[in-house]
C-alpha cells in the first residue's frame, strides 16, 4: 500500500502528537507518584506519634474536646516535620479535626474548597451515593462534612460516616496537605 505525501505528513503529525501525549501522561504519573509518596510519609509521621508525647512537643490542648475524643488524637503538622497545627480525633463514626487556637486559616483560602471539600469529600460522597442507590448502604450512612468556623476562620472540620478505616488515613493526610498548602498560600 502506497501513501501520498499528504497522507505521510498526516501520519507523521499523528505519531508526533501521540508521542507528546504519552510524554505528558508520563510526567503526570510521575507527579502523582511523588505526591503519593509525600502523603505516605506525612501519614506515617503523624500516625506514629503517641498521644502521651503531644504535650511535650508543644501539641494542641483544645479547650473543649468532647470526652469521647480524648486519648485518640493524631497530630496534624504543617509540612514534613513542621509544627502541629491541628489534632484529629477519631471515633468509629466520625473524624474531628480541631485547629490550634493560634492557627488562623480562612475557609476560602485555596485549595480547601476545590481540593478537600469538592474533590476528596465530594468524591467519597459520590461513591457512597452510588452504594446507597444500589442498596449496599443506607442513605444516612453517606459521608458528610461540616466546617465549623469562627468568623471566616476554620476552627473544626467534622467528617461523619467515613465508614471505612482506609478513609481515615486518606482524610487525615489530605486535611494535613490542604491546611499546609493554605498556610503557604496565605503567607505569599
Amino acid at each position: 500500500m502506497k501513501f501520498s505525501d499528504e497522507q505521510i505528513k498526516d501520519i507523521v503529525a499523528l505519531k508526533e502528537d501521540l508521542i507528546g501525549q504519552i510524554e505528558k501522561r508520563q510526567k503526570e504519573i510521575r507527579m502523582l507518584e511523588k505526591n503519593l509518596t509525600i502523603l505516605d510519609l506525612a501519614l506515617k509521621e503523624s500516625s506514629f506519634t503517641k498521644a502521651s508525647e503531644l504535650g511535650k512537643a508543644g501539641g494542641i490542648t483544645p479547650k473543649e474536646v468532647p470526652k469521647k475524643f480524648t486519648g485518640n488524637s493524631i497530630p496534624i503538622k504543617q509540612g514534613n516535620g513542621g509544627r502541629v497545627i491541628a489534632n484529629a480525633y477519631v471515633t468509629p463514626n466520625q473524624v474531628l479535626v480541631v485547629l490550634d487556637d493560634r492557627v488562623k486559616i480562612n475557609a476560602e483560602t485555596p485549595p480547601f474548597r476545590s481540593f478537600f471539600l469538592d474533590r476528596i469529600i465530594g468524591g467519597m460522597k459520590k461513591k457512597d451515593m452510588v452504594e446507597a442507590e444500589n442498596g449496599a448502604i443506607q442513605g444516612e450512612s453517606v459521608i458528610d462534612c461540616t466546617v465549623n468556623k469562627d468568623g471566616p476562620d476554620i476552627r473544626e472540620i467534622v467528617i461523619r460516616n467515613y465508614r471505612q478505616k482506609e478513609r481515615v488515613s486518606d482524610l487525615i493526610s489530605t486535611v494535613e496537605w490542604s491546611l499546609t498548602r493554605m498556610l503557604d498560600n496565605m503567607s505569599k
